[in-house]
């Protein structure tokens, strides 16, 4: 399939107007279907013609690159022989001058060619330029179509997976009884209470203990402040 065609099927895709198609139906999941396949198919072909486009694109911009580059080399050479025939027929060497009048036609010649090699390919390069935006676009436009089709299809499977696994979770929440003394939550809850309870009892006396310390340090410290007032008073100060 040349890429004229699929640059062509693309336009058309990208275009399409799918939810009028959809609603001209009786089956619009078949159609979604039917579209998904469609779609998927001239993305692969348009893919695979951006990347013959940006090849053969790529190629030409060399060639024209190095025939730009040709024509200005040939015409320096030309400008060189031409000058040298010049200084040579200034000293009187005619002969010598007229072989370097002739290499520098050589080189005029060559340098014509060139560009008029660089000129033809510019009009090509503008085509394959032109091509190649037209099927990136395109193809943006349908890999978005395609995503967006592929949800609409699929959203009512997943709808559907989504109530099923809410109902299952309703069911298994609906089944527990917390009021329920042999139930499997009432029975972790009390176990729970049980070991809190366990470690508040051993936290009371060591808290206790901990706070007489605390109270002893207190006096202590008192004692010590009296007895630096009272030497304080002894010496006046």
């Amino acid at each position: 399939m040349t890429k004229q065609t699929v640059l062509g099927r693309v336009t058309q895709l990208a275009r399409a107007d799918v939810n009028a198609l959809l609603d001209l139906v009786e089956d619009p999941r078949e159609m979604l279907d039917r579209l998904i396949r469609a779609y998927t198919a001239t993305i692969a072909e348009a893919e695979q013609a951006v990347a013959i486009t940006i090849g053969t694109l790529r190629l030409t911009e060399e060639d024209h690159r190095q025939d730009v580059e040709a024509a200005r080399e040939w015409g320096r050479k030309a400008l060189a022989a031409s000058r040298k025939a010049d200084e040579l027929r200034a000293g009187s060497a005619g002969e010598q001058a007229d072989r370097f009048d002739g290499l520098a036609k050589v080189a005029l010649g060559r340098q014509l060619h060139a560009e008029r090699e660089a000129k033809t390919a510019e009009p090509s390069i503008a085509s394959q330029t032109v091509v190649l935006e037209k099927l990136r676009a395109g193809l943006d436009r349908m890999k978005a179509t395609l995503s967006e089709l592929t949800s609409e299809r699929d959203e009512p499977a997943a709808r559907a997976a989504s109530a099923h696994a809410q109902n299952r979770l309703t069911d298994a929440v609906g089944s527990v009884d917390v009021m329920d003394p042999m139930s499997e939550l009432h029975r972790f809850d009390e176990k729970v209470r049980r070991e809190e309870a366990r470690a508040v009892g051993r936290h009371e006396p060591a808290a206790s203990s901990l706070d007489a310390q605390f109270e002893e340090l207190d006096t202590l410290g008192d004692s010590a402040e009296i007895e630096a007032r009272l030497a304080a008073l002894k010496s006046g100060t």
